[in-house]
């Protein structure tokens, strides 16, 4: 009804949204149009009814009503109060029915307007209902009595129908008008909801624009066919440093993207956008982008989106800058190989006339000195090789058949000296004949770093013990103590380079953390594995495995793998 009154009024406003006298009119215009057209009708075609006093005072009553529509202030008077218009309604149907007479047949369904207005209100619904009825039935039946005191049943039977037809629609009417309302709040509870949700999209929206434009990492999302739906600030940032000059903007494929090495270019089918709309999912993938002097290194991940029915529908990326960290492990490995060198040099002259000093068989007070110089200087040389070691990376190894045996007898007597000193007793019970494929240099480094580190750690009273048995396909060595054991966080972290423990640092035991990331090194070379197992207070044992036949194919991938980091 308010879309039909709109469309009436010529108004795009809906009905509801008007001002209360203008709804009233509209309401009572159709009555009233309807009135005028029979005034006007009866005093051309029918001039007998115009004639008639009631039928005239009819259209007069009609045409007060709407006066009064106009007039009074319907706004500032409480709500529903207006229906006493349909109401008085009746009036003017029941001149114009009685003036009429049987010259204009069915002026009575008049009536219907005012029942229409009653029934379609959603007001009182019970009295608007008994007004539909007596309203109709009031105006046939009062002429009647006014007219002839002496009314019979059968005058009053005889215009029952009209009453009961109008009845009939006024139900129609109401349980239409129930129906729509019932729709109508339905909609405004969904419509309510549907903008609580939107309001709730909008704010979500807004905090995750907040917050990918908050964080330091270019963020890039990008839909099953690789448009971007999603640029952060940071990621406008990294784009801009890799167009090529005089571009204002360009497809991944048309960026300055190169390898690690920041000279090798990516191939278009290599370039992360394009691997993650194929599906793949990657981690820490060192690239650069644009030129020197301005090219950054950037550590690249993407992850794919799934949608409910598990199809891929895109990715999303994450370009994290990592120039300074790569740019700081470059120059502290260069400032170790550098001081490393310009350590060697002075000790080997140290080392040379300590030799001389020593032969000449000096006294017993002077002797004692030159024995503390040289434990200080092997373990200053020690440190610089370790050094050295670490800044020269991937350690070199030519594995040969080798007896494993002959190998701890010499690193444990190497030892030895050292554990009595601290009161540590250094057992070998590796047996002799045992083989092993491997570099006897380089598993002898291992063997002294290990058995160096469980002395160091080990409480005087404590035992170190060596041993080794053979495997199918494999051997595997064992160095354990009963020194201060570690935590398993720090066993977890116990072969990163310049690592070192809580315990160990408060204890001011001497050491800078790089001999077990070479041992990790040296065995990973041979292609086996090495673990560590602690517990606090019980001691560690280091386990390490030698296979016979270590893969080619596996030593040069991790070749690669180095030449890359590096």
């Amino acid at each position: 009804m308010d879309n039909v009154l709109s469309y009436l009024t010529f108004n795009t406003r809906q009905f509801h949204e008007m001002s209360m006298r203008t709804r009233v009119l509209l309401s009572q215009a159709p009555m009233s149009i309807t009135v005028g057209v029979l005034a006007l009708g009866s005093a051309i075609l029918h001039p007998q009814v115009w004639e008639s006093a009631s039928y005239r005072a009819g259209v007069i009553i009609s045409a007060l009503i709407l006066l009064l529509c106009a007039a009074i202030p319907w706004d500032r008077m409480k709500y529903g109060l207006f229906l006493i218009i349909p109401v008085l309604n009746f009036v003017p149907v029941s001149f114009l029915r009685t003036g009429a007479g049987t010259e204009l047949l069915g002026i009575g369904l008049l009536a219907v307007f005012p029942v229409v207005w009653l029934c379609a209100s959603d007001l009182y619904p019970r009295l608007c209902l008994a007004l539909s009825f007596l309203g109709p039935l009031a105006m046939i039946w009062v002429p009647l009595f006014v007219n002839d005191p002496n009314v019979t049943v059968t005058q009053l039977t005889q215009s029952i129908l009209l009453p009961i037809i109008i009845f009939g629609i006024a139900v129609t009417i109401r349980v239409m008008t129930a129906s729509m309302m019932d729709q109508q709040r339905a909609m405004k509870d969904k419509d309510h909801a549907l903008q609580q949700l939107l309001h709730k999209s909008a704010q979500r929206e807004r905090l995750l624009n907040a917050t990918v434009n908050t964080v330091d990492v270019g963020l890039l999302a990008i839909d099953a066919d690789g448009h971007d739906i999603l640029f952060n600030r940071r990621q406008h940032e990294i784009h801009r440093i890799g167009l090529p000059k005089g571009r204002d903007d360009a497809p991944e494929k048309d960026l300055l993207l190169f390898e690690a090495d920041g000279v090798t270019p990516v191939p278009a089918e290599m370039r992360p956008a394009y691997r993650a709309v194929q599906g793949d999912t990657f981690s820490d993938h060192l690239i650069r982008i644009g030129e020197h002097p301005e090219q950054r290194a950037l550590s690249v991940s993407a992850r794919v989106m799934l949608d409910e029915a598990g199809n891929r529908e895109g990715a999303v990326l994450a370009f994290n800058d990592v120039t300074d960290l790569v740019e700081a492990l470059n120059a502290k490995e260069e400032f170790v190989a550098m001081v490393s060198h310009e350590l060697r040099t002075p000790l080997t002259v140290i080392v040379g006339h300590l030799e001389i000093l020593l032969d000449d068989e000096p006294p017993a007070n002077v002797l004692s000195g030159l024995n503390v110089i040289e434990r200080n200087v092997s373990r200053l040389r020690r440190l610089v090789d370790d050094l050295l070691a670490a800044a020269a990376g991937t350690p070199d190894v030519s594995p040969v058949p080798s007896d494993l045996g002959d190998i701890a007898r010499e690193s444990v007597g190497a030892i030895a000296a050292r554990g009595r000193e601290a009161g540590v007793v250094v057992v070998n019970d590796v047996p002799q004949g045992t083989s092993a494929h491997c570099d006897p240099a380089r598993i002898g480094q291992v063997l002294d770093n290990l058995l160096s580190n469980a002395v160091k750690y080990s409480p005087s009273g404590g035992t170190v013990t060596v041993r080794a048995q053979r495997m199918p396909g494999s051997v595997v060595c064992e160095v354990v103590d009963q020194g201060m054991g570690m935590s398993p966080e720090d066993a977890a972290e116990v072969f990163s380079k310049f690592f070192r423990t809580t315990a160990v640092r408060e204890a001011a035991i001497p050491g800078v953390g790089l001999g077990l990331a070479i041992v990790r090194s040296i065995v990973e070379e041979h292609g086996g594995q090495i673990h560590c197992r602690s517990e606090l207070g019980r001691g560690t044992t280091f386990t390490f495995e030698l296979p016979d036949n270590p893969g080619e194919e596996e030593r040069g991938q991790r070749e690669a793998a180095d030449d890359v980091v590096g």
